[in-house]
């Protein structure tokens, strides 16, 4: 039995809806929240952490990547790129990744998510090159176990390639029996049904334009089959719709209804240009968007309606997107983008810090089918983001809202960050774990898909 002592917290927010609290301590008994309670008893062999000058909120989720693009950040040739030609100029050097690019990106991904407090993460991988040596889900839940976050990737897939019509080479699509069968087998090689799981599968078609509709009603049938949830790109950009348009006749939501990717087991991400017909139908099927603002940014591709979503009742969640058109896998930033973000549309009462802080922590587990995971409560899972807000400099003078002065000054790492009752970011360094080391091998991998693409 492990546990730890959240001691004399300065500031605690258990739910975004609740009032803080202050002087509390939080008792972690393996991998639950057992007491939030004032004076809880020190026992010996139990770690305390001192958190007199300390902010303790939930753990993050973040709702939306692809963690080999931390390979391809800020290259100058798509730094003004919008998404059509951005992503045909990556999938030129995107289709060299092997099996140390796939694991090294996703180290260098979840370190920096869990470092800026978040806890759980998806990640959306959908390349799956010709003679690639290994398994692509296998790798990336070794990457995830090694640092210790909570982890639904989803087997994503694309089926139509240049040669028909699509965008992607024909070196990284599959056909759809290949994709479902390997999909069937990761769901049942990964995938936890338990509400506070480590480990779960989602499966996901690529978007709209980059699969068939059988690729997308298969999958939709064999999520079905198994309980898992669903995903894709929906609503990005106004070139979307009007290849949905030319393709099928159809706006992108009317198509996912004809294709039965739709409901409350189904997640979009981005959402941008649903008309008010459209997020009635979100309503009604209980579908969900996660919402990527640094990436909607990064590329000009529009403003999410999330104030108007939320007021409705439909479930919005946050995403850093892939470090590619981010090109930054910090959820606190994510967070005070999305804060500031709406603001520019609807006002600066567009968004709380709160709302933010919710959307980022309960909505994304929410999202991804997870149980009692997103708020601090007793018998809740032990995912928490512990931050410095009272000995900082960045933060002087902000002490009137210690949680908000996470968002509204300057974001910074978090000091410790908990997932399932165990330390994965110690004094700001990630435990049992060389940084120095990954980011050296991380660059490396970067110069060597590099080089196979002709760039350097």
């Amino acid at each position: 039995m492990s546990k730890i002592l959240l001691k004399n917290i300065h500031t605690l927010m258990t739910d975004p809806r609740k009032k803080d609290q202050s002087g509390v301590d939080l008792l972690i008994v393996d991998n639950l929240i057992e007491k939030i309670q004032k004076n809880i008893k020190v026992e010996r062999g139990v770690r305390v952490i001192d958190c007199s000058n300390l902010v303790v909120i939930p753990g993050m989720v973040n709702t939306h990547h692809h963690f080999y693009q931390t390979l391809t950040r800020n290259l100058p040739d798509v730094q003004n790129a919008k998404l059509f030609n951005w992503l045909t100029y990556l999938y030129e050097i995107w289709k060299g990744i092997d099996d140390e690019a796939v694991y090294y990106s996703s180290l260098t991904a979840i370190a920096e998510l869990l470092k800026s407090g978040c806890t759980t993460t998806t990640d959306h991988h959908y390349l799956y090159p010709k003679n690639f040596k290994g398994d692509i889900m296998a790798i990336q839940f070794e990457a995830a176990d090694m640092l210790g976050i909570r982890f639904s990737p989803t087997r994503g897939s694309m089926s139509l390639s240049k040669k028909d019509g699509g965008l992607p080479p024909d070196s990284v699509v599959q056909d759809v029996d290949t994709i479902l069968k390997h999909s069937e087998e990761c769901i049942q090689k990964f995938h936890d049904k338990d509400g506070m799981a480590m480990h779960k599968i989602v499966l996901a078609p690529c978007s709209p334009f980059s699969v068939t509709k059988e690729c997308m009603k298969e999958s939709a049938k064999l999520a079905r089959k198994y309980k898992v949830h669903l995903h894709t790109h929906l609503c990005e950009t106004m070139d979307e719709e009007d290849t949905c348009k030319a393709m099928y006749g159809l706006r992108p939501l009317a198509l996912m209804e004809e294709c039965d990717l739709i409901g409350n087991d189904v997640f979009y991400a981005h959402g941008i240009w649903f008309n008010d017909d459209e997020l009635k139908i979100l309503k009604e099927t209980g579908s969900h968007i996660a919402h990527c603002p640094s990436s909607n940014m990064r590329l000009g591709s529009g403003i999410c309606r999330v104030k108007e979503m939320l007021a409705m009742g439909i479930n919005v969640g946050l995403a850093v997107d892939g470090s590619a058109s981010n090109d930054s896998s910090s959820m606190l930033l994510e967070a005070r983008t999305a804060l500031y973000l709406q603001r520019v549309k609807y006002g600066s009462d567009a968004l709380s810090a709160r709302d933010v802080f919710k959307m980022a922590s309960e909505n994304g587990a929410k999202m991804l089918g997870f149980k009692k995971v997103g708020r601090l409560e007793e018998g809740w899972a032990a995912d928490i983001a512990i931050f410095d807000s009272n000995t900082d400099l960045s933060f002087a003078g902000s002490q009137s809202d210690s949680v908000a002065s996470l968002l509204f000054c300057t974001p910074k790492d978090a000091k410790y960050t908990i997932v399932n009752g165990k330390l994965a970011v110690d004094n700001y360094h990630l435990v049992g774990f060389d940084e120095e080391w990954l980011v050296k091998m991380q660059n490396e991998s970067a110069k060597k898909l590099y080089k196979k693409a002709g760039i350097i």
